[in-house]
């Protein structure tokens, strides 16, 4: 029964919302694509029915050190699980190969690349695969937001295991790639869960780019000794980025492509294994797969390219489900460089298109003057009835004051008219404001009948009143070229006085460190001062015992298990057997462990 191996390897009383429909499934072996949420527990959606069907399950998963860490936790959880992969000496993979062709692992997690390879595949049909499990199934879709081509040839594996269910996984994917996936994996035939988008315990903010150093500092201080990571568009911005926050005290590390494997695994393992204080600033090369669980905070540098990819970055935060921040910095150049990115792109006019239109829709929920979660859950197909908000954004949080910027509007567009529909927000502003500069006096701009029309308001907001007419679609932004502005038609209207225009107020906060919610708190507010004193020194052990056996520290036990522990406070193996996420294995291989810690702390 599923339940009873919940119980015995993992160690849970129930199953999560949605687990148990696709457990069935695949135990009724059909093709199932499985939607989730990060942190709900898509693994062991598969990682059970593998162990109730016997046989061998092949995992495929995109990264290395996800693999090692899934295989980890499964064989500490008394799970026979081996990986064969680039990491590993030929030995290493050797002898796991061999466990596998002796019916000794239920378990193989491979990279696509050397699944597909015709070896590999010639010899995997020699033995009894009985299920197949794609992970970050999104990288099969041109539509996903991180498509790799290896992936596409795992479309073959329908028709060289007929027999095996597939499995593919994701917590990133709308409607079209769902389609997708599902065309091209299971042939149009398939069981489709999807088990929503939302993730309450981020909180989700936006802010125009302004100070983007101070910006920037204060998100991270506002979560000192936590784990953190800051994503930047370029690999120069990352080192200048990490640097920056160095010389602030944080300790910051790099990660990009163009670092060497060395240093990239070495700053990924620090982040990995410490539970506290380590801030990553990295591109997007950093982050699929990431399974720990205390990230309390992602912060975007810059607009990244979608809506799934933004949903897929911020949903390395708080997996553990406890509070959480997901945080972007944002200004018109972003929308310039990511509108010239895909014009740029290898592919046809049919994807460039659809890549635009994800863009703009990354831009409307930037720009919504309403609830962010509810705006993004919309934009994957969950709209909410709820008028009140999520009460977790910024917006919920400090409602924007709306303001009738018709006439404001209508001055800036008779100044891009006037000026020929060539020039970027920055001229345009200061022959608003009666700037004078020598690009002005050069092009006899202080000559016009505007110039100076619009010296009333200051420059923050006029960049936040061209930001939001971008958006909302009345000005187009001459991508190519220099971020010239010119009029679409329906800006052309605005002037012509047939439409209005309103604006939101950006808010900007007054320099200064923020103070951390209550909220945000590490520890539960329910534990005791005593409680909360042995936590610590359970956290103390389960860090020891990480670095001894080279395993992140959620690995051993995560936090609820600590917690749990604090708050049961157990004397002996029978109430060990009853905290979170004490299986059998764990039970014999940690109880004494941590009943010592605790019999310790007591008699203190």
């Amino acid at each position: 029964m599923p339940e009873h191996i919940l119980k015995d390897i993992f160690g849970y009383d129930n199953f999560r919302p949605g687990q148990a429909e696709v457990v069935d499934a695949l135990l009724a072996d059909q093709h199932t694509l499985t939607v989730m949420p990060t942190g709900s527990g898509k693994s062991l959606c598969f990682q059970i029915p593998a162990l109730l069907k016997g046989g061998l399950t092949i995992v495929v998963s995109p990264l290395v050190a996800l693999m090692e860490d899934q295989v980890a936790a499964l064989k500490l959880a008394g799970v026979a699980a081996d990986t064969i992969n680039s990491s590993r000496d030929r030995a290493a993979n050797v002898a796991a190969w061999k466990r596998a062709s002796d019916g000794l692992t239920r378990l193989l997690y491979l990279a696509p690349e050397r699944l597909m390879t015709e070896r590999m595949l010639s010899a995997l049909s020699q033995l009894p695969v009985n299920l197949i499990a794609i992970d970050e199934a999104h990288c099969l879709s041109r539509w996903g937001p991180s498509f790799r081509p290896d992936y596409e040839a795992l479309v073959r594996l329908r028709d060289l295991f007929p027999d095996v269910p597939l499995v593919a996984l994701t917590a990133t994917a709308d409607q079209s790639t769902q389609n997708d996936i599902v065309a091209k994996l299971f042939g149009g035939q398939g069981q489709v869960f999807v088990s929503g988008f939302d993730r309450p315990n981020i909180r989700l903010s936006v802010a125009m780019r302004i100070d983007a150093k101070r910006q920037l500092l204060e998100v991270v201080e506002a979560h000192k000794q936590e784990s953190g990571i800051v994503y930047c568009l370029s690999r120069a911005k990352t080192e200048k980025t990490a640097a920056f926050l160095v010389s602030k005290g944080i300790r910051a590390l790099p990660y990009h492509a163009g670092m060497t494997a060395e240093m990239r695994n070495q700053n990924q393992t620090a982040f990995m294994m410490e539970t506290s204080g380590v801030v990553i600033v990295a591109t997007i090369a950093f982050g699929m797969g990431i399974d720990k669980p205390d990230v309390r905070f992602v912060c975007h540098t810059d607009m990244p390219g979608s809506v799934e990819a933004y949903y897929q970055e911020i949903g390395r935060a708080g997996r553990d489900g406890k509070p959480a921040v997901a945080h972007m910095i944002y200004g018109l150049d972003d929308v310039r460089m990511r509108r010239q990115f895909i014009d740029q792109d290898v592919g046809d006019a049919d994807h460039k298109r659809r890549e635009h239109k994800r863009l703009d829709a990354l831009i409307s929920y930037c720009e919504s003057p309403e609830c962010r979660r509810h705006a993004l859950l919309a934009y994957f197909g969950e709209p909410r009835d709820d008028k009140s908000g999520c009460g977790n954004c910024d917006i919920c949080l400090n409602p924007p004051e709306m303001i009738d910027g018709t006439e404001s509007a209508q001055k800036l567009l008779s100044v891009i008219v006037r000026t020929g529909q060539l020039f970027g927000q920055a001229h345009l502003i200061d022959v608003l404001r009666g700037a004078n500069t020598e690009k002005i006096r050069s092009n006899g701009h202080d000559s016009l009948p505007t110039y100076g029309i619009g010296s009333e308001i200051d420059k923050n907001t006029w960049r936040s009143i061209i930001r939001q007419l971008v958006a909302a679609g009345y000005l187009k932004l001459d991508v190519e070229g220099y971020g010239g502005l010119s009029l679409t038609e329906k800006g052309q209207a605005l002037l012509n006085g047939d439409q209005t225009f309103h604006y939101r107020k950006d808010v900007i906060k007054p320099s200064g460190r923020q103070k951390k919610r209550r909220s945000e708190k590490f520890d539960p507010d329910d534990l005791t001062p005593d409680q909360i004193s042995l936590l610590m020194c359970l956290k103390e052990k389960r860090t020891e015992l990480s670095r001894a056996r080279r395993v992140p520290p959620y690995i051993i036990f995560s936090d609820r298990s600590l917690e749990d522990m604090a708050r049961q406070q157990p004397r002996d193996e029978a109430a060990f057997a009853d905290i979170h996420g004490v299986g059998a294995a764990k039970l014999k291989n940690f109880a004494g462990i941590f009943l010592a810690v605790v019999a310790q702390n007591l008699e203190a």
